[in-house]
């Protein structure tokens, strides 16, 4: 387990590196924090890693999340209603949202035909869809 910790530890050093971010142990530890798979808003991720660390402002974890959407390590999912959700950037994927609590959950679909046809003059590079419901606790 201390080798797993320690190669991801490395990977993580190595991701902040590449998008040419100084490696720090604040900047680790809301990599851990994200890492979890988990779709965190950033008082989650700020009390998950002041709890390693002791201390951490919001305002900190804010600028990191912003340096790490400017660099593309993380994503954020906006939840009308909600605070913006985070999660490490990765493949891509939709998304389900809970309509009562909130909850993000990632969702593989089939790759979306992109309609440029049908919007005459513009550029797309993207579709976002999002599933709304109820998560399994709110049913």
């Amino acid at each position: 387990m201390a080798r797993e910790t320690a190669q991801t530890d490395e990977a993580m050093i190595q991701r902040l590196r590449d998008v040419g971010l100084r490696v720090t142990g604040p900047r680790l530890e809301v990599l851990k924090v994200l890492s979890s798979g988990e779709h965190l808003d950033v008082e989650a991720i700020t009390g998950a890693a002041r709890a390693r660390l002791g201390t951490l402002t919001s305002q900190a974890v804010y600028d990191m999340v912003r340096h790490f959407l400017d660099t593309g390590l993380v994503t954020k999912f906006d939840r009308p209603g909600w605070p913006a959700v985070f999660e490490i950037a990765g493949k891509p994927h939709q998304h389900a949202l809970c309509v009562n609590c909130g909850r993000v959950a990632n969702i593989s679909v089939p790759r979306q035909e992109l309609p440029d046809k049908r919007l005459r003059g513009w550029n797309l590079d993207s579709v976002e869809i999002t599933f709304k419901g109820e998560c399994p606790d709110c049913r």
